[in-house]
């Protein structure tokens, strides 16, 4: 729906912006007809000007020439001397610099084909040109179109910002909402299996079941704190990366078929960082739960996955690597994006949570890093030290 809305805006905008080109540019094309035509009857009058006797009534010849506010105006001779102007603004100091200013205008407006021959029929080099340039108005409906597509582009970028962020808002309040819920209605069933665990271990010391059935309950402890933590700033400490890599390899290794290899490959030192412990193991869940089932639905060959940690001076890098059926390129950006899935049941919540509790709330980055299709896939997530 979104990209609907954003496909009509651009549209629109594009509509808007060609109807206000062509129709400045008629408008421009009017003006300059007009006012070619004005300058026409300026030439006349300082031909009836130049042509008058001491008979001649001048008065409306005169009225013509001096209505010219607007338009800039050089008269040369057949040599291009000038003998008059208008409206000019002269960039110069000396009468010398200012005829030759004048004289450089009135050239490159002939150029441009902007002149007018005033012939006085006393021989062939015996005419008057009547140079003009566009009037201030027309420069600036010259710009203006130009001006007010700025304005729109403007305008539509705003508005695709504001319908973004308005439905990217809309989410969070619905991720929080839901989380939070979960978070409650876990609370009463795992206090009663925790209980009930303790039952069993007084009852049935020797059962080697009920320790796993106790760590069981436990993880699911950590599960309702996870989703109870969502909506909130959590507070990051110093805490082992290591550890939280260690237990996710165990973990999912302890429950994943054994035709699929969990393997862990951490540097000899602790590796640390401020994190949020339980929020950044719910994150390397996922990709690995990711990762099962990408490598499940790939193929019946036994798959690996590798939770590969290192570390530089400014970050600590994790490689979450699988053997599975592989992402596409052109998804590559859109796997974070909530509702993208490629299974059957998802929600296509997971990875889009994942991104926001790296980028938002440890202030690291999450990507594809490499995928081929029937190769594997590798995640990376970044987490800055300090």
């Amino acid at each position: 729906m979104t990209n609907r809305i954003k496909t009509l805006l651009i549209i629109a905008a594009a509509l808007i912006a060609g109807a206000s080109l062509w129709v400045s540019h008629s408008l421009v094309s009017d003006l300059a007809t007009e006012e070619r035509g004005r300058i026409e009857t300026w030439a006349e009058a300082l031909h009836a000007l130049n042509s008058a006797d001491e008979f001649t009534d001048l008065t409306l010849v005169l009225s013509v020439l001096e209505a010219n506010n607007t338009i800039p105006v050089v008269v040369v001779d057949a040599e291009g001397n000038a003998t008059d102007y208008r409206n000019v603004e002269i960039e110069a100091s000396t009468y010398e610099d200012s005829t030759a200013y004048v004289e450089r205008m009135a050239r490159s407006w002939q150029a441009e084909k902007r002149a007018i021959r005033i012939d006085h029929g006393k021989g062939e080099m015996d005419y008057q040109l009547v140079c003009y340039d566009e009037s201030t108005l027309l420069r600036r409906l010259h710009a203006y179109p130009y001006v007010q597509l700025s304005v729109v582009i403007l305008f539509f970028v705003v508005a695709i910002f504001a319908l973004l962020s308005s439905k990217r808002a809309e989410q969070n309040r619905v991720w929080v909402g839901l989380s939070k819920e979960t978070a409650h209605q876990l609370g009463t069933p795992i206090s009663s299996l925790m209980a009930w665990t303790e039952i069993l271990r007084d009852t049935y010391p020797d059962d080697a079941l009920i320790p796993e059935m106790h760590a069981d309950v436990k993880r699911l402890e950590r599960i309702a704190e996870r989703f109870s933590k969502i909506g909130s700033l959590p507070t990051l400490v110093d805490a082992s990366v290591s550890d939280v890599v260690r237990h996710t390899a165990q973990y999912m290794d302890h429950r994943t078929s054994g035709r699929i290899a969990i393997c862990s490959h951490l540097p000899e030192g602790d590796v640390r960082a401020p994190i949020c412990a339980p929020l950044l193991e719910w994150v390397v869940e996922n990709l690995s739960k990711n990762a099962v089932d990408a490598i499940g639905s790939n193929n019946a060959m036994d798959g690996r996955i590798d939770l590969r940690l290192t570390e530089n001076d400014t970050h600590v890098i994790l490689d979450v690597s699988d053997t599975g059926r592989g992402i596409p390129r052109g998804r590559w950006q859109h796997v974070f994006r909530p509702g993208f899935t490629t299974k059957e049941r998802g929600w296509g919540l997971g990875l889009s949570l994942a991104r926001r509790i790296i980028e938002d709330y440890h202030h690291g980055r999450i990507y594809v890093k490499a995928s081929e299709i029937r190769r594997g896939t590798t995640f990376r997530i970044e987490l800055r030290k300090g």
